[in-house]
């Protein structure tokens, strides 16, 4: 089997140029408006709270416009992602800004070792991102060891059983195509496109993606020296994962358009490091 790090970082790396110009990550907004943030960052304000004066690092920060966020709500933020392009995307991005933000390639496994133990109050974890790792239990480890005594974890994520229905491309029902829980073996995907609004078209379409159940996540944070402090379901995600079968909000969210009340589709998950 190729190296999942090489073949995924081939997609994210042919996909930076293009999401930096796609309108819905709205970089141009960015510099029109010093106030502006993320939509990912904006449906969370009530469970973020005070940030000001925090240390914090966004893990898998892609093209850095979550940690620019928030960077604008005050936390003096670093970002870190494998992908060389998103790196320089984000730091440019962050530059033009005004931000001092020090962005990192390494892969998120080595973030320890990049960027310091205990060095951080805040570790931010944005959508779609813990689906690249193949251990959440030692993407925990990591979040405990960059956290000081006390810091917190913060994690809007897509929900497990989001990831595991697709749209049938036969009857165009949902149905449950992908394991719900973490697997050895990768789900091996090989689709064109991204899920952004953009008329490229991509090369490096071959990615490998794991799901992580609930429970897995929840255990791997105890282990690591973690515990969870706030846990919230959401019916909505900021992008449209089942198309079809998604109806949007004035807000950007997308949910089921028929009872949305039968699907999680994300959840914000905060947790402490023990003192």
């Amino acid at each position: 089997m190729d190296d999942y790090r090489a073949v995924n970082r081939a997609s994210w790396d042919e996909r930076v140029p293009a999401h930096a110009a796609s309108p819905d990550y709205k970089v141009d907004r960015f510099a029109a408006d010093p106030q502006y943030l993320s939509e990912v960052v904006r449906f969370d304000l009530p469970r973020l709270g005070d940030i000001s004066g925090l240390r914090g690092v966004h893990l898998q920060c892609h093209i850095g416009t979550d940690t620019v966020s928030l960077a604008r709500l005050g936390a003096r933020m670093s970002g870190l992602d494998f992908s060389a392009p998103a790196v320089a995307q984000a730091q440019s991005f962050a530059d033009s800004l005004g931000h001092e933000i020090d962005f990192h390639q390494a892969d998120v496994y080595d973030a320890v070792e990049v960027l310091g133990a205990a060095q951080y109050d805040l570790v931010f974890t944005g959508i779609g991102a813990i689906g690249w790792l193949p251990s959440i239990e030692r993407w925990a480890a990591v979040v405990a060891g960059l956290l000081k005594p006390g810091g917190r974890l913060f994690i809007r994520e897509g929900h497990p059983m989001l990831w595991s229905l697709d749209v049938s491309k036969t009857s165009g029902e949902l149905v449950l195509a992908a394991p719900y829980f973490e697997t050895e073996a990768p789900q091996i995907w090989d689709e064109g496109g991204t899920y952004v609004e953009t008329d490229v078209e991509f090369s490096h379409n071959v990615t490998h993606e794991w799901n992580h159940g609930l429970g897995e996540i929840f255990t791997a944070l105890t282990k690591a020296g973690l515990d969870v402090t706030d846990f919230e379901e959401h019916d909505s995600a900021p992008w449209e994962p089942l198309p079809g079968h998604m109806t949007r909000d004035e807000q950007g969210e997308w949910r089921l358009t028929d009872q949305p009340e039968r699907l999680p589709a994300t959840y914000t998950l905060q947790a402490r490091r023990r003192q």
